[in-house]
């Protein structure tokens, strides 16, 4: 009991019938006397030394009773912990066990409860290999002795209801390794931590009362899919460098829905201990970072997005975790959580640790997770992170670095179980949320239903969207070319329409994409400051009339030219009225509110994402002109027409072939316009079409088109 390897010291702690009566033991190290108090009663209790009191009463059944333990300088009256029944069910067991409670973080951690009429925190913790555990904490003065947890079953679970410990207190977990060392761990399931670089795990209950119960009723009205979905990806902490998510709270909301995007992305919010990870390492799963304030107030946060109409994605990272000896890594003293392969447990690229997703109680984990995020903070989806490092056993790996599964292929069948579990799972619990995938390679099915199966012999992983990575690096790599050049490269902007209906795609701009080197978006631009905005500018139209969702990482909605960094983030001080520029940046961010704007009130720019219906090019092999040309159409067939000049020279009479079924078309907006930089080159307002045959087209319109400018038409 005192070296803390004891898996049941409720069989020898607290009172027990004996045939003289009943006999009290009690482990309390420092204390210098413990006595028992009842209706009635006050019995002293034998020092046995090395903290152990004893002591037999003439007592005909066990009675309620409580402490008071003497120390040097306090008296404490508490109840004893080692009185009390187990305080969690055998259900809850059996759903940890099969691997299926879809609510595993009201069964594990610190949970403050009423147990058997007391107020107290029931601490339960999943540690198969653990010889011993204990719990430690201000409470006890971080010396677990006295507070040893007992093993229920063959569960794994290890559990203590501690009366008289309630919200706000700090602790760990003291785990008796298989070969008796000691190891104090973070809380795997804490709902709370300190900040780093503290990792103490924190006693957590909620008080928020959610104002967001229309938000939550309308969202699962209409399908993701056939949505508006315009993202504006943050990095909270740097958004605005020392806010807190109640001040964030203040500000953030208002300047979203101004701008108009529909939804917010949030790089990982989950605890992690390295600043200069933005959160991809992360150690505590179940906790919202304390840097910027406690749980309720990132419900806050959450609360005031959605009463502005905004929907709330949040980047989850179940791909890897890193190997601090605080955390999971060998969590009780044995490979855990990770594979107990050394290899399949390695991540070569981030020198971090894979999850075993074949393991029901890991798997168990990352799918409640999920659940977590979605029903406790109302987050209306999950970016998750790094599938495609997932789904390959030989991702990064050299050859003879890997095994095989179990038919000889390169595919982690648990990971794909996985993630197709979890993607059921949310859609099933949470009406009207959405799962996408960041995946980088061709896996077919990535966003087809778990249930029906490919040609690979899987079916789908379940996912709602997939972010387009062959658009973003091909797009990027033609603008990033001098417009002379850019012939040589047109199929770099029209192959994505090949496999555009392959799955359901987000077409992102990320954080990925302006950093290490890789510069600010406006910074990939070719030519002098004009063309770069203007560039900029283009691109952003031809990004948001596209066939997909779309996504904007921080900062490129103003054209800022220096890359991010997590230390300052956005360099608003380009928009201060007292810098000579800040027009050129205002411009760009009124042109990101107005392609908005439009965007929301054109369903033909957002209905039919994933019908081949809804698209169609009306010239795609211009090289020589850099020009491309595409119709967009909506549920009743109604057009927009989508013109883009990448060349810096003004196209004169330019004719293409249009429909012959609108009389007239109006331009209702152009990247070109004054107001947002440009040099105000038009075709004028209302066009009339004529007669004349066109790119297989029986109308065509005659058209100015700006230079390095993209140019959206619909019938007046």
């Amino acid at each position: 009991m005192v070296d803390g390897s004891h898996h049941d010291p409720h069989s020898v702690l607290g009172a027990h019938a004996v045939p003289d009566g009943v006999a009290f033991r009690v482990l309390r190290p420092y204390a210098q006397q413990v006595t028992v108090l009842a209706d009635g009663l006050r019995a002293e209790l034998h020092d046995d030394g090395e903290g152990f009191f004893t002591g037999a009463l003439p007592l005909r059944e066990v009675i309620d009773y409580r402490l008071l333990v003497t120390y040097q300088d306090t008296e404490l009256d508490t109840h004893d912990p080692y009185r009390f029944l187990p305080s969690l069910g055998d259900f809850d067991l059996h759903l940890i066990g099969e691997g299926r409670h879809e609510q595993l973080w009201q069964a594990l951690g610190a949970q403050p409860m009423t147990h058997q009429g007391v107020t107290g925190t029931r601490f339960t913790l999943w540690a198969p290999n653990a010889r011993g555990v204990r719990i430690v904490g201000d409470f006890n003065y971080w010396d677990g002795t006295g507070f040893p947890l007992r093993s229920l079953g063959s569960s794994g679970v290890w559990e203590l209801f501690v009366p008289g410990i309630g919200e706000g207190e700090l602790y760990k977990f003291e785990i008796t390794r298989p070969d008796g060392s000691k190891t104090l761990r973070a809380d795997p399931l804490a709902r709370r931590t300190e900040a780093p670089p503290a990792n103490s795990s924190i006693v957590h209950a909620s008080h928020h009362i959610w104002h967001d119960a229309k938000w939550m009723a309308d969202r699962a009205a209409r399908p993701v899919h056939a949505s508006p979905f315009s993202v504006y990806e943050v990095h909270l902490p740097s958004w605005r460098p020392g806010l807190t998510y109640r001040q964030l709270a203040d500000q953030l909301p208002s300047y979203v829905k101004d701008l108009g995007f529909t939804h917010i992305e949030l790089m990982p919010v989950a605890e992690h201990p390295f600043g200069g990870s933005w959160g991809y390492q992360v150690t505590g799963l179940y906790a919202p970072t304390a840097r910027l304030g406690t749980p309720d107030d990132f419900k806050h946060l959450v609360d005031a997005l959605h009463r502005e109409g905004i929907g709330v994605l949040m980047d989850w990272v179940p791909a890897h975790f890193p190997r601090d000896d605080w955390a999971l890594a060998e969590f009780d003293g044995k490979p855990l959580y990770e594979h107990e392969d050394p290899a399949r447990a390695a991540h070569p690229d981030w020198g971090t640790l894979e999850f075993d997703y074949g393991r029901n109680e890991v798997r168990n984990f990352l799918v409640a997770n999920a659940v977590y995020w979605c029903e406790e903070f109302h987050l209306d989806g999950l970016r998750v992170d790094a599938v495609a490092s997932m789904l390959y056993l030989d991702y990064s790996r050299e050859d003879g670095a890997w095994t095989p599964n179990v038919h000889g292929g390169r595919e982690n069948l648990d990971a794909v179980a996985f993630l197709q579990e979890m993607n059921a799972t949310l859609y099933r619990r949470e009406p009207g949320i959405v799962t996408i995938a960041e995946e980088s390679t061709a896996w077919d099915g990535v966003t087809r239903a778990t249930h029906h199966i490919g040609p690979g012999g899987f079916g789908g992983l379940g996912f709602g969207l997939k972010w387009n990575m062959g658009w973003m690096h091909d797009s990027l790599e033609y603008m990033s070319h001098e417009p002379v050049h850019r012939k040589y490269h047109h199929n770099e902007m029209t192959f994505s329409m090949v496999y555009a209906y392959s799955e359901n795609y987000v077409l992102p701009i990320s954080h990925d994409e302006v950093v290490h080197g890789k510069q600010s978006l406006v910074s990939k631009m070719p030519g002098d400051w004009w063309q770069r905005r203007a560039n900029h500018r283009a691109y952003l139209g031809f990004m948001w009339a596209h066939p997909g969702k779309q996504l904007l990482f921080m900062g490129q909605e103003f054209a800022q030219g220096a890359e991010w960094s997590e230390a300052h983030g956005p360099d608003w001080w380009l928009l201060d009225p007292s810098y000579g520029a800040s027009a050129d940046h205002g411009g760009v961010r009124d042109l990101v509110r107005d392609l908005n704007a439009v965007y929301l009130r054109t369903p033909s720019l957002w209905s039919r994402d994933t019908d081949p219906g809804g698209f169609a090019w009306i010239v795609s092999d211009a090289a020589e002109d850099n020009v491309l040309a595409f119709l967009r159409y909506d549920a009743s067939g109604s057009p927009l027409l989508s013109v883009s000049n990448f060349s810096p020279v003004v196209r004169h009479e330019y004719r293409l072939g249009v429909p012959d079924d609108v009389p007239a078309w109006s331009e209702v907006l152009n990247t070109d316009a004054g107001r947002y930089g440009g040099g105000d080159v038009s075709s004028g307002s209302a066009l009339k079409p004529d007669p004349t045959p066109a790119h297989g087209r029986p109308a065509s319109l005659r058209l100015t088109l700006p230079p390095l400018a993209t140019v959206w038409l619909r019938p007046a």
